[in-house]
């Protein structure tokens, strides 16, 4: 017999990106379903970092203190040539971040969903479905209807918008019928996770080991954790290095016998591939099932929830009523590039690394090094650009920046100060004349001292007298708080 629950939005997939989004989206006041194919969160580590823009998400939804409790702050990332020769050198150890948080945090992933989840059960109560397989969708102008196989039988979901958040082999993106383009990158590395009895015998930073011979990662993880990850030669099959044999001989060169003991290890392919449409009619998708990357940058997970914050609250403004559904148009506009630009970063980072014919590789080295040698950067930055295009005041000082959170005296942060949504920003503005939905903040107002001086000098740095900040935290633009009120309005289609 089948049943039937309803919903604003459902989402399909609840590994950390779409249970941040269902989590995100109850706290706009939508009607959330979380529909999960595993029964339990997946036991074992996967992804491996998160930056502070991912913690300021986290943050917005209660869960940014559990889940640092069991990270690590992550400092160098250096990549080495086989004699030990630095290459590239990125560096997170600035004392403090734009959302002050830690700039760089290594993962242990089964932590992190555990945390966003209870996250979510506080926001959300009963909003997770745990054993739900996604059997097919129908897709209409008005919504989507979706059938799951479930524990109890056969259900229909009937939902005003349905997200598809269910990883590289999502179905909700095959049965939409959305092609992927491959960005032509696609390697086998062997991916091995310990737990660390002795971390003084382990690197102390994030290592990328450029060996022709064979290259070679090595992380820190999370959770008293760390991980290799050997890059497969040609003729080597999964369960050839696989064995605990190969492993151990793997392994012997970095003398960890002892200190640490195996907990899994995997075969993965590394891709760059993005879908070709993120949106099709109510369906959307975000995170692996709209873009793959490889992992040398340790933005794929951020990538994803990413999408989330930007997704969530444009969902909410349109199921609410404060914007036109074109305003959803905006999600790929803004994302993709972004995206793009990682995946960029991401693939040099790996086409550095993945060198195995011995000459190129030893050119290689000369170039790096005598680039070093001249005193040019040590490695680009993490931070990701600007956002262009979608719904921002183009053209205005500092559209589209991630806009800093500035920590108080006490440790009064000013997102949960200022509160959700959209913030309009300056100095002896109307607390009553701001538009619909968008709090005005008067840097005049006592609650907003401790961060009056950095917004002050953000605004003086951009030359503009207001700043209207979005809810994913991103800048709408600068200007009057008029002008800024009139072109939020129109920007929402309202």
């Amino acid at each position: 017999m089948s049943h039937t629950v309803d919903c604003d939005v459902l989402v399909v997939g609840a590994g950390p990106v779409g249970v941040t989004l269902a989590a995100l989206l109850a706290g706009e006041g939508v009607s959330v379903l979380a529909a999960e194919q595993a029964a339990e969160i997946y036991p074992l580590p996967r992804a491996a970092h998160i930056d502070h823009e991912i913690v300021r998400v986290f943050q917005a939804i209660g869960a940014a203190e559990p889940v640092l409790a069991a990270a690590k702050a992550a400092g160098r990332y250096d990549f080495l040539t086989a004699a030990g020769e630095t290459l590239l050198s990125f560096d997170s150890t600035q004392a403090r971040s734009p959302s002050g948080w830690p700039a760089s945090n290594m993962i242990h992933q089964p932590s992190v969903e555990a945390a966003l989840r209870a996250a979510l059960a506080r926001s959300a109560p009963g909003a997770l479905r745990s054993g739900w397989a996604l059997l097919g969708l129908d897709a209409a102008a008005d919504g989507v209807v979706a059938r799951f196989a479930t524990p109890e039988g056969e259900r229909t979901v009937r939902a005003r918008y349905l997200v598809g958040c269910d990883g590289a082999r999502s179905t909700v993106r095959d049965l939409s019928g959305i092609a992927l383009e491959d960005l032509k990158f696609d390697e086998p590395w062997l991916v091995i996770d310990t737990i660390v009895h002795d971390p003084a015998r382990l690197p102390d930073r994030n290592l990328q080991i450029c060996d022709p011979r064979r290259p070679t990662t090595c992380v820190l993880m999370g959770a008293g954790r760390h991980r290799w990850e050997f890059m497969m030669l040609p003729g080597e099959t999964p369960e050839q290095v696989s064995e605990p044999a190969f492993i151990a001989e793997l392994l012997k060169p970095w003398d960890v016998e002892g200190a640490v003991t195996l907990e899994r290890a995997a075969v993965y392919r590394f891709h760059a591939l993005v879908a070709q449409t993120w949106r099709r009619g109510r369906v959307l998708l975000a995170g692996d099932a709209a873009h793959q990357t490889p992992p040398f940058a340790g933005q794929g997970l951020c990538a994803g929830v990413r999408d989330a914050a930007n997704l969530a609250w444009k969902l909410g403004a349109v199921l609410r009523g404060a914007a036109a559904e074109s305003l959803l148009d905006t999600y790929q506009t803004e994302r993709e590039p972004h995206v793009r630009a990682f995946i960029d970063l991401a693939l040099m980072m790996g086409r550095t690394v993945c060198i195995t014919d011995p000459d190129a590789a030893a050119a290689r080295d000369a170039a790096m090094l005598a680039q070093r040698a001249s005193g040019q950067a040590q490695g680009p930055g993490l931070g990701g650009p600007a956002l262009a295009g979608g719904c921002l005041l183009e053209g205005t000082p500092g559209a589209g920046e991630f806009f800093p959170q500035p920590w108080g005296p006490g440790g009064e942060r000013l997102d949960e100060t200022a509160g959700p949504g959209a913030w309009l920003i300056g100095r002896g503005v109307d607390p009553a004349g701001g538009p619909p939905g968008v709090a005005v903040l008067d840097l005049d107002q006592p609650h907003l001292q401790p961060f009056a001086a950095d917004l002050s000098r953000w605004l003086e740095r951009h030359g503009a007298a207001a700043v209207l900040v979005r809810p994913d935290r991103y800048v709408f633009g600068t200007g009057s708080p008029a002008d800024l009120a009139a072109a939020w309005t129109a920007a929402l289609g309202r």
